[in-house]
């Protein structure tokens, strides 16, 4: 049997031979299990698009208000009821404390980020774009880890005009760890934070659950990594245009922080961290 036969993307592959989710008002008591973690709670309060559950032995988790859950065996929409009003929500996608008031708009930083990847600043943009923009952090695009000594001579970084850079694949003996290297025994090593994850492409970055997938699946080195990914997953292949419309597909399945592997999300932290640390946030 092939796992991956049929369009894991196509329009309603997540209702194929499911059963389809029914709107369920929210209210105290109801059991409800996130199937994505396998928590099972009652619902003992909701706010600000959020549905806190505790479990028989005490434990608290809060959920999104939203698609996604299972009541009674079958899967449910969690709504709020109506005499509710419809609430703001208070987390931005990357799970920090969104700032609802106006504010005025934030100057640009002299400090910035570069993203390697057209799909990996998308992807940054998508989870991060909200804390950026609060903290005034402009991330720019990079085309490949070629340009990055470049890059860095023309910024030329200095105590409180710091660059930090997500690369893809930074992994002992790549090139881009070797350009990495590069750059630190030029001198920045304190005003320049390099660091990536060690997928081949930021694709692997979205857990395999999103769309449907226990695990992704491996190319062959000497296969296009993009095309091969799509022919193992059945998917049209042929152009960069099969290939974009996947991505596009792919992203829209990204909804926060939890959609994606840990280790991206740490060293994306980590970078925000270092490029604001000489402006202190209000």
């Amino acid at each position: 049997m092939n796992r991956y036969s049929g369009d894991v993307l196509k329009p309603g592959w997540r209702k194929d031979a499911r059963p389809t989710a029914t709107d369920v008002p929210l209210e105290k008591g109801l059991v409800v299990e996130d199937p994505s973690s396998g928590f099972v709670g009652a619902v003992i309060g909701w706010e600000n698009g959020i549905v806190i559950l505790e479990d028989r032995r005490g434990a608290k988790r809060s959920f999104p208000v939203g698609p996604g859950f299972w009541v009674e065996g079958k899967p449910v929409n969690l709504r709020v009821p109506l005499r509710q009003g419809k609430a703001k929500p208070t987390y931005t996608a990357s799970g920090s404390r969104a700032d609802v008031t106006p504010t005025r708009p934030k100057v640009a930083l002299p400090s910035r980020l570069y993203v390697e990847g057209r799909h990996d600043a998308e992807l940054v943009e998508k989870v991060w774009g909200d804390d950026l923009r609060h903290v005034g952090v402009v991330v720019e695009f990079m085309g490949g880890i070629d340009e990055l000594p470049a890059i860095v001579a023309d910024f030329n970084p200095a105590p409180g005009r710091r660059l930090g850079v997500l690369v893809d694949h930074l992994v002992p003996g790549s090139k881009e760890s070797r350009i990495a290297a590069q750059v630190a025994r030029a001198g920045y090593k304190d005003l320049v934070m390099v660091t990536g994850h060690d997928y081949i492409d930021i694709w692997h970055a979205v857990k395999p659950e999103q769309i449907g997938l226990k695990k992704w699946p491996e190319v062959p080195r000497d296969v296009d990594f993009k095309r091969g990914t799509l022919a193992a997953l059945k998917q049209p292949h042929q152009t960069q245009a099969d290939v974009a419309h996947f991505w596009r597909a792919l992203l829209g399945r990204v909804t926060s922080y939890r959609d994606l592997d840990a280790r991206l999300v740490t060293e994306v932290e980590k970078l925000i961290d270092f490029v604001t640390a000489d402006h202190p946030m209000d």
